[in-house]
C-alpha cells in the first residue's frame, strides 16, 4: 500500500505510473467540503465554503464568479500553492490534506503547470532559459532537457526567440512563453489564472486557441479562471462561484444567491 513517506523517497504510487491502471472515468482532482478562512476581529472571514467539485481527466473547466468570490484561492488550492485550508482533496487519488509540503510541492512539479496573468517570467533569464527552469527543479538528465527545450521551442514556433530576455517580448509572446514553460514537462493538469487579462483581443485570442488544442488534441486538462465569458466559451463547463460557495445560479444574476440553508 502506498504510504505519503513514499514522494519523499522518491517513488510513486503504481497507479500513477501506469494510469491505465486506474479507472479513466475517476476525477482527477476531488475536493470534498473545502474551507478557507482567517481570523477578522472577534470572528472568522470564510473566502471559499463547502466546496465539492470534481474534475475529470480531459475537461476543460471554466471557474468563473465577481471578483473575490474565491476564484483564485480555489485555483491556488488545486494547484498546491495553498496549504492553509480544511477539507479533503485528493489528487490522482493522492490524499493532499494529508501530505506534508514536501510532499505537495513534489505532486505539483510532476503534475502540474501554472500560466499566470502577469507571466511570471525571470527577467534576467533567455526564453530558452526560462523553459529550463521547471524541468531543472525535476530528475532530468541535462541533455534530456535540452531535447525537451528544443522541441518545445520548435512546437510553439518561438525557436527565433529562444536568445531573447522577456523585455524584449510583447505580452502575447510573453504569454505565449509562459504557456510553454507551463506545459513543457507534460503536466496532467494546466491551470491558468486570467490567462489573458493582459493581452488586446487578439493576443487573448491566440492564448485560448492554444489552450483549445492542448485540450482536444494532447488531452491536457485545463482549469481557467476568468471573468471573460468569451474565453469560457472554449471550456467544457463552468464551476460559478459566489461568496466562496459553489452555486447553479448564474453569479452575475442580481437575485443569486448562497445555497439554501447556508451560512452568512
Amino acid at each position: 500500500m502506498w504510504k505519503p513517506s513514499d514522494l519523499r523517497r522518491g517513488r510513486e504510487p503504481r497507479g500513477l505510473e501506469h494510469p491505465v491502471e486506474r479507472d479513466p472515468n475517476a476525477p482527477i482532482i476531488k475536493l470534498r467540503g473545502i474551507e478557507k478562512s482567517y481570523k477578522s476581529g472577534f470572528g472568522r472571514t470564510y473566502v471559499l465554503r463547502r466546496v465539492n467539485v470534481d474534475i475529470k481527466p480531459g475537461e476543460f473547466v471554466t471557474i468563473m464568479g465577481p471578483s473575490g468570490a474565491g476564484k483564485s484561492t480555489l485555483l491556488s488550492i488545486m494547484g498546491m500553492l495553498d496549504g492553509s485550508w480544511e477539507g479533503e482533496y485528493y489528487f490522482l487519488d493522492y490524499p493532499v490534506h494529508d501530505l506534508n509540503s514536501k510532499e505537495r510541492n513534489r505532486l505539483n512539479r510532476e503534475f502540474i503547470g501554472f500560466v499566470f496573468q502577469s507571466y511570471h517570467l525571470i527577467d534576467s533569464m533567455t526564453v530558452y532559459e526560462n523553459l529550463d527552469v521547471p524541468l531543472s527543479y525535476r530528475n532530468i538528465k541535462r541533455s534530456q532537457r535540452k531535447s525537451m527545450v528544443a522541441d518545445t521551442l520548435d512546437r510553439f514556433n518561438i525557436v527565433g526567440k529562444k536568445d531573447l530576455y522577456p523585455s524584449q517580448l510583447s505580452g502575447g509572446q510573453q504569454q505565449l512563453v509562459g504557456v510553454a514553460r507551463a506545459v513543457i514537462g507534460n503536466p496532467k493538469v494546466l491551470l491558468a489564472d486570467e490567462p489573458t487579462g493582459n493581452l488586446h483581443t487578439a493576443q487573448g485570442l491566440e492564448i485560448m486557441e492554444l489552450f483549445k488544442r492542448l485540450n482536444e488534441e494532447e488531452g491536457t486538462t485545463i482549469i481557467q479562471v476568468t471573468h471573460s465569458e468569451a474565453n469560457a466559451e472554449f471550456g467544457d463547463r463552468i464551476i460559478n462561484l459566489v461568496d466562496g460557495w459553489v452555486v447553479d445560479e448564474d453569479p452575475y444574476r442580481p437575485d443569486a444567491a448562497p445555497p439554501e440553508g447556508a451560512d452568512a
